[in-house]
């Protein structure tokens, strides 16, 4: 099962990246991306990672300490649980990037990219958008809530 919920995580979350970042502009991804429950795929694959440690994990999430954490993380079930969490929580950041950014008409072609990071390395793209939004907001002098 652990192995199973490694694998799936991605693949899970795939269709909604793609949707983001491929056809941003098409009137079902807004549909689609627009509600939270994109995340509840890849939360699946979570459940099932935690499912066979939930007993451990919540006891060390409650008292958590740097070994108590390294040792459970360091198992094939701690590291398919924070896979799957890594997961979830990136589209999640994905997801909130997509919409601000189309309600502030970032073009797509400045975002695509910024996607890519994030998928890759969640923090330096959640850097990279909030550096491109603030500056897209000051290039564009009007006001970014604006339809």
């Amino acid at each position: 099962m652990t192995e199973l919920a490694f694998t799936l995580a991605f693949p899970l979350a795939a269709p909604f990246w793609a949707l983001m970042i491929v056809a941003p502009g098409w009137r079902w991804t807004r549909r689609i991306c627009g509600s939270p429950l994109i995340v509840l795929a890849p939360l699946v694959a979570y459940a099932f990672a935690v499912a066979p440690i939930l007993p451990e994990f919540a006891a060390e999430m409650v008292n958590p300490d740097l070994d108590g954490v390294r040792d459970l993380v360091g198992t094939a079930d701690g590291t398919a649980l924070v896979w799957a969490h890594l997961i979830a929580f990136d589209l999640f950041v994905g997801r909130w990037m997509y919409l601000d950014s189309r309600e502030r008409r970032i073009p797509p072609l400045l975002m695509a990219p910024v996607l890519v990071l994030t998928i890759l390395l969640s923090p330096f793209g959640l850097v990279a958008y909030l550096a491109l939004r603030t500056r897209w907001r000051g290039r564009a002098g009007t006001d970014a809530t604006a339809p």
